[in-house]
């Protein structure tokens, strides 16, 4: 038996390492491209060349912690024209009246306040925010943002920059965890972010293209959204950016990857919220790229690490055991250097090396606990997630 504990960790241990190998090689592609696109960024910040009008549309759903400073930096864009729609579901939201505050210290930038009523009877109100503020936008650039981001003057102009090649359909933005409240969990979902998921995603896009769009920042043209049928054909998914970044490419449209990593901030600070949290996401995942996200146990290191090393000293070879383990923890934070680091620019050292190898750890019961049952808790409503990502109400 202590063979085989043995064996397994070991196993485990190859095979998350050939996943670091595969993720190093898919970040340095991808930061040779940032080099290529942070030129043609530079080039563009006089004011002149292409800056196409653009509509940001901005889903809010009550006053979330610093809501006036993140909504703030998307008001302060080096960009020349831009209108900013906020939609909520009651004309009365707690996050739209922090919205029209911070919009009057902007009254040159147009701002348009809507609200739904709850209509219609769609499983995810978001998507109900979407078509109305589509309806009412000016330009035909949809970029969409979520609530809980932070961004830099310069993020409307690379947002903008994959649409000067006209095969391109839709564009999402990479993305660091922010622990603004701080505390352990927090800043551990939030290296999970920053690495764990950026990782998967430069990994996925080196090998099959981007199929998906990351939700924190997508774009789209109107036209792409249009013709994929609306908004409403993400209307009964939890995983709408996934959905909408596929339908992108099933149209043969073009993704991108932005070279412009932003600030996702994390707001859950209490340990029942983080882990809720993050289970919901990943059984998500599950059903929404059920192959890819059953292979995923192999990337982690730290779980077979533990099993190599308490195999080995099992068998009387302590020492052989605490190497293997090491190993395990060496190539996490080369993980977490190259990507938390190189691409997405997370500047915690302590979250990078020190908290990321338990946040491996974690990750891994977390995709444990995405087999047990197929329902989640999304804003106080249960639902069943079915295949493909599709949610419907919980008997």
């Amino acid at each position: 038996m202590y063979w085989i504990v043995l064996g397994l960790g070991v196993f485990g241990l190859i095979t998350s390492t050939v996943f670091t190998g595969m993720v190093l090689a898919a970040v340095a592609s991808y930061l040779r491209e940032v080099l290529a696109a942070r030129a043609v960024l530079s080039g563009l910040r006089g004011g002149t060349g292409f800056a196409p009008p653009l509509s940001l549309l901005k889903p809010l759903h009550g006053a979330e912690p610093d809501l006036e400073a993140h909504l703030a930096s998307f008001f302060e864009q080096d960009y020349p024209e831009f209108e900013i729609l906020f939609c909520a579901c009651s004309a009365d939201d707690a996050g739209l009246a922090v919205a029209r505050g911070v919009a009057e210290r902007y009254p040159h930038i147009p701002v348009k306040s809507l609200s739904t009523g709850g209509q219609p009877d769609y499983i995810n109100d978001k998507v109900i925010s979407l078509e109305l503020m589509e309806k009412h936008a000016a330009h035909q650039i949809l970029v969409i943002s979520d609530s809980d981001v932070r961004v830099t003057p310069d993020y409307l102009r690379a947002v903008a920059m994959p649409f000067m090649q006209e095969r391109v359909g839709g564009m999402c933005c990479p993305y660091r965890g922010v622990a603004g409240q701080g505390g352990l969990w927090a800043r551990l979902e939030a290296v999970g972010m920053s690495v764990e998921m950026t990782a998967g995603v430069l990994v996925a896009r080196m090998m099959e293209g981007m199929q998906f769009t990351l939700g924190p920042t997508m774009a789209f043209r109107r036209e792409t959204i249009r013709r994929m049928g609306g908004f409403k054909v993400t209307a009964d998914y939890c995983a709408d950016d996934f959905i909408l970044g596929n339908e992108t490419f099933k149209l043969g449209e073009t993704v991108v990857l932005s070279h412009h990593a932003i600030d996702h901030m994390v707001l859950n600070s209490r340990f029942a919220d983080s882990m809720k949290h993050q289970i919901r996401w990943m059984k998500s995942t599950r059903f929404s790229r059920p192959k890819g996200h059953f292979g995923t146990a192999l990337t982690f290191a730290m779980p077979f690490g533990l099993l190599a090393w308490a195999g080995a000293a099992w068998l009387g070879h302590p020492w052989i055991g605490l190497a293997l383990f090491a190993w395990g923890v060496a190539t996490r934070i080369a993980l977490a250097i190259a990507v938390g680091r190189k691409v997405v620019r997370d500047s915690s050292w302590f979250g990078l090396i020190v908290l990321y190898p338990i946040r491996d750890l974690m990750g891994f019961f977390f995709w444990l606990a995405s087999y047990a049952g197929r329902t989640i808790l999304w804003r106080g409503q249960v639902y069943e997630l079915l295949p493909g990502g599709r949610m419907r109400a919980a008997k």
